[in-house]
């Protein structure tokens, strides 16, 4: 257990880990991490968070410990010149840590994108977009952010696809998201950001749905929205020398109806509702906990 093992035990449970045993419950899941912020001045767009999940159909997370907790990982701010990384969402739990990886920042001039969940465009004067899957974990968290070296910035990866290469002076569209119904219909999450163009004649690139954010042109571009794991769009080239933000992810855990009574989730920002089929469904939407009593 790394992350544990760096608190020590007293540290542990003043993070909130503590109690014993409890009733195991097995959880579906979706764990969307923060997204990555794209470059200013017609670079690259962000890249998607990592997004990993369960439902339909995979193995399930099972949380054993009175408390669990659950960090929703931020979106990576923007900045002159290249962006920065989304954040990872983390739970802890009983067998150690499971996480998805930040999104890729997307890259300013000649340099490359980062790597991550989902990667960062490149820069406007650059080949090369940063990884995806960065956790290497099978199925992959994401896909890869495309590359330019057509003075128009690369399109970040998303979960559902990577990102396009700029056209000469255009940005590069962003990778597709991923749809998931895990709150009982499909909602699309994890878009890559749009490539910043080069200059007011040109195009920005449009982001890859989900929340992605739009490259700059002639305008500011976009951000990812929040609660979505999708990148911010690149920066205008001669017009914007900040890009925009990525936004922040997201952590959903289902379980059956029969163990309701046992699960509360804090703060009170987060939520417990009761899925169409009656499963009990917990949103976290802001860092927090799960607690399990019983």
């Amino acid at each position: 257990m790394p992350i544990l093992g760096s608190f020590g035990a007293a540290g542990a449970k003043g993070f909130g880990w503590s109690g014993g045993k409890v009733t195991p419950i097995d959880f579906d899941y979706l764990v969307v991490a923060g997204a990555g912020a794209g470059a200013g001045s017609g670079g690259g767009g962000g890249g998607a968070g990592g997004n990993r999940t369960s439902f339909p159909g995979g193995t399930k997370l099972t949380l054993a410990k009175a408390n669990n907790p659950i960090t929703v990982g931020a979106g990576g701010l923007a900045q002159s010149g290249p962006g920065n990384p989304g954040n990872n969402s983390v739970i802890l739990h009983d067998g150690g840590t499971f996480l998805s990886t930040g999104g890729g920042y997307g890259a300013a001039g000649t340099n490359p994108g980062q790597p991550g969940g989902s990667g960062g465009g490149g820069g406007q004067h650059t080949t090369t977009g940063g990884g995806g899957n960065a956790g290497g974990f099978s199925p992959p968290e994401g896909n890869s952010g495309g590359g330019s070296n057509s003075n128009g910035g690369g399109g970040g990866g998303g979960a559902g696809g990577g990102g396009s290469p700029g056209s000469p002076g255009n940005g590069g569209t962003g990778g597709s998201g991923a749809a998931n119904s895990i709150t009982g219909s499909p909602v699309s999450r994890c878009g890559g950001g749009g490539g910043g163009s080069h200059g007011a004649q040109f195009a920005g690139g449009p982001g890859g749905g989900s929340g992605a954010g739009h490259g700059g042109n002639p305008s500011s571009g976009s951000a990812g929205a929040a609660n979505t794991g999708s990148g911010g769009g690149g920066g205008n080239g001669h017009s914007q020398p900040v890009g925009n933000n990525g936004g922040s992810g997201i952590v959903i855990l289902r379980a059956p109806s029969a163990y309701a009574d046992l699960i509360t989730v804090s703060p009170g920002t987060n939520t417990k509702t009761t899925h169409p089929g009656g499963d009990v469904l917990c949103t976290f939407t802001v860092s927090g906990n799960l607690k399990i009593t019983g």
